[in-house]
């Protein structure tokens, strides 16, 4: 299922965000502040994901999709990289099952070609094992770039239409290559950690997101922190190029 672009059509408006797209930030500075190794912010960042996955299921959000690993953080120390790493395999060992017993969906989107082959296969392995899962798709954004994730769509669309045609492409064309076309585009972006940065996240798909940023770091955001980012999200006009008369007269229609 490929979903329009919301530059085309306006998508479903609701209470609870269909769709949350999260960075979370700031595990670093949770632990340097406790004094502890950076590793240590890393490894309780990941019991702050199971929060949130089990909070939003339960708020009845359809789609989470947290970054977990940016193109960019290669940059990162190799000792912290390797960490992180190991952390990824830890966790899919842990969680997956868990996440099939909850009807929980995983994917995992970006250039998966220079992790490790033992990785790539148990990535593949946890997305096989929960493909029906309908109750709330997980997607962990993993060596993942915005302006990758446009390159390679491009690349694909090219690919199908043959790039001599002189044809003039869609962005629906190009929407259906993206990485995430499978999903809806975000409702609500969320950044942790203070930072009010996309940071190369879902360019294409946070053109009309609602933007929510929070100073707390991601080992400390549960579900109250969630509710306080829901709550503003509601307290938002979506609009989508629309007047706000239009609105209120679409509100008195319905």
């Amino acid at each position: 299922m490929t979903h329009s672009s919301s530059t085309l059509s306006v998508p479903i408006n609701s209470a609870v965000p269909r769709h949350i797209a999260i960075i979370m930030d700031g595990n670093g500075r949770w632990a340097t502040r406790r004094f502890l190794p950076r590793f240590a912010g890393h490894a309780k960042g990941v019991e702050a994901v199971r929060n949130i996955v089990e909070a939003c299921a339960t708020r009845g959000v359809e789609y989470l999709t947290l970054f977990a690993f940016s193109s960019e953080n290669w940059r990162r120390p190799e000792e912290e990289v390797s960490l992180l790493m190991r952390l990824f395999v830890t966790a899919l060992e842990r969680e997956v099952g868990k996440m099939h017993n909850n009807g929980i969906r995983l994917r995992v989107v970006g250039d998966l070609s220079r992790f490790d082959t033992k990785l790539q296969e148990m990535i593949a392995n946890a997305e096989r094992k929960t493909v029906n899962n309908t109750n709330l798709t997980l997607t962990i954004c993993a060596n993942y770039g915005g302006r990758w994730d446009v390159m390679q769509a491009v690349q694909k669309m090219l690919a199908e239409g043959g790039s001599d045609t002189g044809v003039a492409f869609t962005e629906d064309q190009l929407a259906k290559h993206l990485a995430m076309a499978y999903a809806p585009e975000p409702d609500l972006f969320i950044r942790t950690g203070g930072e009010q940065r996309i940071s190369n996240f879902l360019l294409w798909q946070l053109a009309y997101s609602e933007l929510y940023f929070t100073d707390t770091y991601w080992p400390d955001f549960n579900g109250a922190e969630l509710d306080k980012a829901i709550v503003s999200y509601q307290q938002r006009e979506r609009r989508f190029g629309r007047t706000s008369e239009q609105l209120e007269k679409q509100k008195k229609a319905s």
